[in-house]
């Protein structure tokens, strides 16, 4: 799907979408334990229909409640055996967190996916099966584990991907043993465990414990219990909102919790340091997926802003530095790619034109809000791609004023 976005200035009240986040780790707590779950407030994107898709392959049980609420019975023991298949789409959190939970359950899997999911790094992971004996083939696009995990100590570097630390953290209380989690690096985006952990408390763990000593995740055996929760609403997407703020909009955004866990809520911080006229440097190594909407505000900015921190960026959807870049470019910003991050030279506005949603659901969304202050039209190929974290994007768009015809 095409779209062509006539620049109007956007007006009005929304409310994000559930965070995406939280909701893959909720549905994933609420699964590995017994009785039934109930997790509200669940916003279906592509990426979550991958993760209940493997918690059906996984053995778990899932319903709607009414609206957005979803009932999950857990999955329960399964004898080891034929390996379960698990059809991941283009969720690189739902792949990763389900490879240690399948040794972990039923001895393994067959993971599949779309797009580059396949290309994403592994590497810690596949590190860790080598030293414990675990067997694991890609072949024609399909990844094959197969094996036990075992209490011990799982040293991995947490600066790829702290989605690692994440997976082993549902995994390893399954297991009869105490195990513990050893970062050899400083972890980037603690933000996105902590999350991790408090799904994990919602199913009876206790998360003091479980965070208690500074260098490493001690993880002791628990059974996973049922629970209730309300998904609250995801600062990373409220991240592009404030970007249409930015742009002299008037959005007002509800529903969002000030004091949340999430990482991203951030961006309102942010938020302010790029309203400060003058060059500026910004790390976004703890927040990587708001450096498309924050570049966005960097365009329209009085000065330049230098994002660091940034090389992860690489190996997303689309090499988002690139994709943000080519983005800019073809809109009329001044923008320099760099090895790990973007140089922005901020402009009053931008000519618009023509851009390539790169399939990245992020990309896609910065273009369409840069679109409120450019000269002309903004015409975004691929624009389908939102569906994977925002479906209802568009529709927020144009109940706020905007003008968007799908070509």
């Amino acid at each position: 799907m095409d779209v062509r976005i006539v620049p109007k200035t956007l007006r009005g009240s929304v409310t994000p979408p559930g965070s995406k986040s939280m909701t893959h780790r909720l549905l994933i707590a609420a699964a590995l334990g017994g009785g039934v779950s109930t997790v509200e407030n669940v916003s279906f994107s592509e990426d979550i229909e991958a993760t209940l898709r493997c918690l059906t392959a996984l053995g778990g049980r899932w319903e709607r409640a009414g609206g957005s609420s979803l009932r999950v019975a857990g999955c329960g023991a399964r004898p080891f055996g034929v390996l379960p298949r698990f059809d991941c789409g283009e969720s690189g959190s739902t792949l990763r967190f389900f490879l240690p939970i399948a040794l972990a359950v039923c001895g393994g899997g067959i993971f599949s996916g779309g797009g580059r999911l396949l290309e994403r790094p592994l590497g810690p992971y596949l590190a860790l099966f080598d030293e414990r004996g675990i067997f694991h083939e890609q072949r024609g696009g399909v990844l094959t584990v197969r094996g036990s995990l075992t209490p011990g100590e799982y040293r991995l570097p947490g600066d790829v991907s702290s989605q690692f630390f994440t997976g082993l953290l549902f995994a390893l209380p399954l297991l009869p043993g105490p195990s513990r989690i050893v970062s050899t690096t400083e972890i980037e985006s603690r933000d996105y465990i902590l999350m991790t952990a408090d799904a994990l408390a919602s199913a009876g763990a206790n998360p003091a414990e479980l965070l208690e000593n500074p260098g490493f995740f001690a993880v002791s055996p628990f059974a996973y219990r049922p629970f209730i929760r309300t998904v609250e609403a995801d600062w990373s997407q409220a991240a592009f909102w404030y970007a249409a703020n930015f742009l002299d909009c008037g959005v007002k955004l509800d529903g969002l919790n000030p004091n949340s866990i999430q990482g991203d809520r951030i961006v309102s911080d942010l938020y302010w340091k790029l309203a400060r006229p003058g060059n500026t440097v910004m790390d976004v190594s703890s927040c990587p997926d708001l450096l498309p909407p924050l570049a966005v505000m960097a365009a329209f900015r009085a000065g330049e802003t230098r994002f660091t921190g940034g090389a992860r960026l690489r190996l997303k959807e689309s090499d988002r530095l690139t994709s943000v870049a080519a983005m800019l470019s073809a809109l009329g910003g001044e923008v320099q790619e760099l090895p790990d991050g973007l140089a922005v030279r901020g402009k009053p506005r931008l000519a618009g034109g023509t851009v390539d949603g790169a399939s990245d659901h992020r990309v896609v969304m910065a273009a369409a809000v840069a679109a409120a202050a450019c000269d002309a039209p903004v015409t975004i190929l691929g624009a389908e791609a939102v569906s994977k974290s925002y479906p209802g994007f568009f529709d927020d768009y144009k109940r706020l004023g905007g003008e968007v015809h799908v070509l």
